[in-house]
């Protein structure tokens, strides 16, 4: 072999070795193989938040912030939960409180921080058939709808407005409703509301959803929430929480805290403060605030009682 074809070998390994070389350090996962793949995070959220359009505006931020893509799986907020319970999500936006203390009491949620509110407003048909303007409450809207056999729509799907819908019947009659005036619909807030446009039908929304829609259906708000001088029942508060790293050692937890510091910190609360529709905010930041809020991260109560937390027994 000559020298000249020697050095010629040596030369296209050496450049070979330096392009396998360059192409590990890739800025990425950190992985070895080599290559990088988008960082990725799964959000379970309810349908309000996704049908407003508000999450398009905080991810479109926060992917061009972070690099992360938010993968996002809405559903009602019962839905939401059992998703990441079987550990199909890194985390939760939800906004039915009694439905994530329980999340958090069984151990599969983490660092809950409150984010928004809005409130719940009661919708039907132009005409009043059942008479509800004007009702004191939501509970006395309901008691009027039951007693006029009214069409009443219920989203039907353990989401947090289905929740928040049963809690005001049992304060108006006691009970969950029967009868074929109360149609359980099992669809998302939009989907409701448009059938409950075309039936002449009354049902609970979050106002959020109904205001995004409203130029497109003939409903009115026959009992406003609290927002509006309204009934207190309707307050409608949004958490956000990432699933236990202990209990699914998988889950994008670093990109899941990530998330939560963006959209209860001031960047992530002015875009939803500023989110709206027909002129009319949509939603209510609430994840600042001056004074100490511990409660938000446990569930509501926890704090008062006089039984201190057990730390595991060490050696």
């Amino acid at each position: 072999m000559s020298v000249k074809g020697g050095a010629s070998t040596a030369l296209t390994t050496l450049l070979a070795l330096l392009l396998v070389s360059s192409a590990g350090c890739v800025v990425g996962d950190g992985s070895d193989s080599g290559t990088s793949s988008p960082r990725e995070l799964v959000l379970a959220t309810t349908t309000s938040t996704y049908n407003t359009g508000l999450l398009d505006e905080l991810n479109r931020e926060f992917e061009e912030r972070y690099g992360v893509r938010v993968k996002v799986l809405p559903q009602g907020t019962g839905a939401a939960l059992q998703t990441a319970r079987a550990g199909d999500a890194d985390l939760v936006m939800v906004h039915a409180r009694s439905l994530e203390d329980e999340f958090l009491e069984d151990g599969f949620g983490v660092n809950r921080r409150d984010l928004m509110y809005n409130d719940f407003v009661v919708v039907g048909p132009g005409g009043d058939p059942a008479g509800v303007s004007g009702a004191d409450s939501a509970a006395d809207a309901f008691r009027k709808i039951r007693d006029s056999e009214a069409t009443f729509l219920s989203r039907g799907d353990d989401s947090g407005t289905h929740t928040r819908e049963l809690e005001i019947w049992r304060s108006a009659i006691g009970g969950r409703p029967s009868g074929s005036w109360y149609r359980e619909v099992g669809k998302g807030m939009g989907a409701t509301l448009v059938q409950a446009d075309q039936a002449d039908a009354y049902t609970l929304a979050d106002r959020g959803t109904f205001l995004s829609i409203e130029g497109n259906t003939d409903l009115e708000v026959v009992v406003q929430g609290p927002l509006k001088g309204g009934d207190p029942a309707l307050s409608n508060p949004y958490g956000v929480m990432v699933v236990n790293p202990a209990r699914y050692p998988g889950a994008n937890y670093e990109d899941a805290m990530l998330y939560v510091g963006f959209v209860t910190g001031p960047a992530g609360q002015e875009i939803i403060g500023g989110y709206a529709a027909g002129g009319e905010r949509l939603f209510h930041p609430g994840g600042l605030s001056e004074e100490p809020n511990f409660e938000q991260y446990v569930p509501e109560g926890a704090l008062k009682g006089d039984t201190p937390a057990e730390w595991p027994a060490v050696d």
